[in-house]
């Protein structure tokens, strides 16, 4: 099978496209005063006569829910409609009190934006954002024993956005990528979580296949029930193999819906898919037109925070980081922030110091490198967290004046990696400057060669045989000594100051 996959894959590219949906944020639903508390837990609490679809109810705009939308469109540079409309999407289904959904079919609020991801070639691609509109969720359903269906309607009117991308992706890792990007898009504009546990994204891959030497597009699936990022992956990755081997054999795809089993790592057919005309589309006859001025999308633009795009090329050039300690300084937006007041510290800290008459760029480069190593690799074994968790630094008692000194100290060998992550600790534990802990303790690096001398003197003369390793031309022998003086020392020597004192020595032996 592995065999015959591989041949397929020569043959058959993937032509994959998203629909996202998202729960935006805000103190109540799309189209009335009912909260959206994604954390009520009882069934069927925050609804009312309008989301419930009571005969003469009037619906009314969530302008809140409209400007996140916005906002949304403007990161991902579409463009905003000075004029659009809602829409009446009819179909009948339990979770649906009204019989139809409020949506937008033909003038979508943002259209005609992207996103930019990372081809395996390591190139920038564009993947285009079709259009992005406004909708209401439905309810949640819950299949229990007996065949019978519960509905929840607290979710039902919930203000939803819908993205749709046209079919620009060709891999696994792009869908990845796009969709872990919208998140970060999301969260730093505070539209949504964007949650995939909780419900609050979910994303459908729409999936075909075509021979490497044809342009026309194969028959289009749908794949719904996705609850996570990593099964978007595997559902299009499982689904591509599907329909080439399907077209090999002669069986042909169907246009259909299918959804993914995540038990058993299949799609499974659903149903036949619905085309627009099905939907009856009528224009919402309740409901005005949303309309934006220039004045608005000067405000909407001034209200932008820094985006992940915008904070990646910061990093890169103000503190001269690595690429990998930017992304978790971008994904870990508060732990990025934290690092951005311990360079401020730093910066004054190390300005002033004896150590440099004329600190460069690149000299604060290495600073900033040094104290994003120490947040990244100390910093989750001191809060007990996991790599995940890690953006929730409010529990640390480090202030970043603190760290950063700690950082010049290990900067300019006044204190070892080893006794650094003491420090550190007791840092964290008592709330103490480093300058304290380290003299209570007595951690001091020892970097002077006439207080290093005695020690360096002492191991030459008790490890006679290692010297003449070395004189054979055996240079590792030169590690085993010092070793030997960092014990004696126990572990206050500068190893580099003592290597180059043990290589002078050993030479003129």
């Amino acid at each position: 099978m592995l065999i015959l996959w591989y041949f397929l894959t020569m043959r058959y590219i993937p032509i994959i496209g998203l629909e996202i949906h998202v729960e935006l944020k805000t103190a109540t639903k799309m189209f009335c005063n009912s909260l959206n508390d994604p954390l009520e837990t009882h069934p069927n609490v925050n609804i009312c006569p309008v989301c419930m679809g009571h005969p003469g109810t009037l619906p009314t705009i969530n302008q809140e829910a409209i400007r996140k939308l916005a906002k949304v469109g403007l990161a991902l540079h579409c463009q905003i409609a000075s004029f659009s409309k809602f829409d009446r999407k009819n179909y009948f289904y339990p979770d649906l009190p009204k019989g139809y959904q409020i949506s937008q079919y033909d003038l979508p609020l943002c259209h005609d934006g992207y996103i930019e991801v990372r081809r395996e070639d390591g190139e920038k691609k564009k993947i285009r954002v079709q259009r992005i509109h406004m909708e209401e969720d439905t309810g949640k359903l819950t299949h229990v024993d007996g065949g019978q269906s519960l509905v929840d309607y607290n979710r039902a009117g919930v203000p939803l956005m819908e993205l749709v991308t046209h079919p620009d992706l060709e891999s696994a890792s792009e869908i990845e990528q796009f969709a872990k990007e919208l998140q970060l898009v999301l969260r730093y504009i505070g539209a949504s979580d964007a949650d995939m546990e909780k419900g609050q994204m979910r994303v459908e891959v729409n999936i075909s296949v075509r021979k490497e030497d044809e342009e026309k597009f194969g028959t289009k699936v749908e794949i719904k029930n996705i609850n996570s990022i990593s099964a978007a992956v595997k559902a299009a990755e499982y689904e591509a193999k599907r329909q080439a081997e399907a077209l090999e054999s002669g069986e042909g795809v169907v246009q259909e819906t299918r959804g993914w089993d995540d038990h058993n790592n299949r799609t499974f057919s659903q149903r036949k898919k619905e085309t627009s005309a099905e939907y009856r589309y009528f224009p919402e006859p309740d409901l005005p037109p949303i309309r934006f001025t220039p004045e608005d999308f000067k405000m909407l633009h001034a209200e932008l925070p820094e985006l992940p795009e915008h904070r990646r090329i910061r990093f890169a050039n103000q503190y001269g980081l690595t690429p990998n300690q930017i992304e978790i300084f971008t994904i870990a937006r508060n732990l990025g922030g934290y690092f951005e007041n311990v360079v401020s510290e730093l910066d004054a800290w190390d300005k002033f110091s004896d150590h440099l008459k004329k600190p460069n760029q690149e000299h604060f480069h290495k600073l900033h490198s040094l104290a994003a190593n120490y947040l990244i690799t100390e910093f989750p074994a001191l809060l007990n967290m996991t790599a995940k968790e890690i953006d929730d630094i409010e529990g640390i008692t480090i202030s970043p004046s603190g760290f950063a000194e700690l950082i010049v100290r290990i900067f300019h060998n006044e204190v070892n990696s080893t006794n650094a992550k003491i420090v550190l600790k007791e840092m964290a534990e008592t709330g103490e400057n480093p300058e304290t802990i380290i003299a209570k303790h007595d951690l001091a690096q020892v970097s002077d060669e006439a207080s290093l001398i005695e020690a360096v003197d002492n191991i030459i003369d008790a490890n006679p045989s290692a010297i003449e390793d070395y004189k054979k031309g055996k240079t590792e022998s030169i590690r085993f000594l010092v070793g030997q003086v960092m014990a004696r020392t126990k572990g206050k020597a500068n190893p580099q100051v003592v290597l180059q004192m043990l290589e002078s020595k050993l030479n003129v032996l």
